[in-house]
């Protein structure tokens, strides 16, 4: 048992991360946790203090309640982004679908819903910050993809269609490249959530579907004949063989 907190410690060990929460109470617990695992953890109370902090230390990774008064969370969220990506845990009392849709669209990599447990947190922190490891490690000699009219420069991580880049968060551009990997291969959402998120939980298909349908609407395939990722009902998402 020992060893293994070392080694988690160890795998925590320098990492920033900015709390917002506007619950004294929560954001104590959440920060006592985060300390406790070898994070250095800093606090924020609101958006602008959040935007402030940030901008004098930036955090490898931002936990971010939703519900912020004032300046809301998705708000604070596009703010931070602004500069440069930061991967962010979002925190939301709500449980509707949309909110959590509209927190990804503002480039959130994942969401606990209230209450949760900081057992469950400190996994999804962890897991976030590993795949932001796998990102950043990637060499400069990865392969270009092409499948059709689709371009994925991995080294550069960018994806384009017909020679037009399209925008797409870090974690949308993971789920892409993971499809586009293997033409024909059928990828059910658990599989999904255990490669690109490090992690499966209860909502684990909501969320792959989530994203799902955003890439598809940058690929232009919104309400269209897909053209290069389909659904295999029941199962989970393909990318297409034949994408001419």
């Amino acid at each position: 048992m020992a060893r293994g907190y070392d080694e988690s410690v160890m795998e925590a060990n320098s990492r920033t991360v900015l709390v917002v929460e506007d619950e004294a109470a929560i954001a104590e617990a959440v920060r006592a946790r985060l300390a406790s695992e070898g994070f250095r953890v800093l606090v924020a109370g609101d958006g602008p203090g959040a935007i402030d902090t940030a901008g004098q230390e930036p955090p490898d990774l931002v936990v971010l309640d939703l519900m912020l008064p004032g300046m809301d969370g998705l708000e604070v969220c596009r703010a931070l982004q602004k500069t440069a990506w930061v991967p962010v845990l979002m925190l939301t009392a709500r449980t509707d679908e949309s909110d959590k849709v509209a927190g990804f669209a503002m480039g959130a990599d994942d969401y606990l819903t209230k209450p949760f447990s900081l057992r469950e947190l400190t996994v999804r922190v962890k897991a976030i910050l590993r795949r932001v490891e796998r990102i950043r490690s990637m060499g400069d000699g990865s392969e270009e993809l092409r499948r059709g009219a689709l371009t994925v420069d991995q080294s550069r991580r960018r994806a384009a269609v017909d020679g037009e880049e399209i925008q797409l968060t870090p974690l949308e551009f993971d789920i892409l490249l993971t499809l586009a990997r293997s033409p024909g291969v059928v990828h059910t959402r658990e599989q999904l959530m255990d490669g690109v998120w490090g992690y499966r939980d209860f909502a684990g298909g909501r969320v792959v579907d989530s994203h799902v349908a955003r890439i598809r609407r940058k690929l232009g395939e919104d309400g269209q004949e897909p053209r290069f990722i389909q659904t295999v009902h029941g199962v989970g998402y393909t990318f297409r063989e034949d994408t001419s």
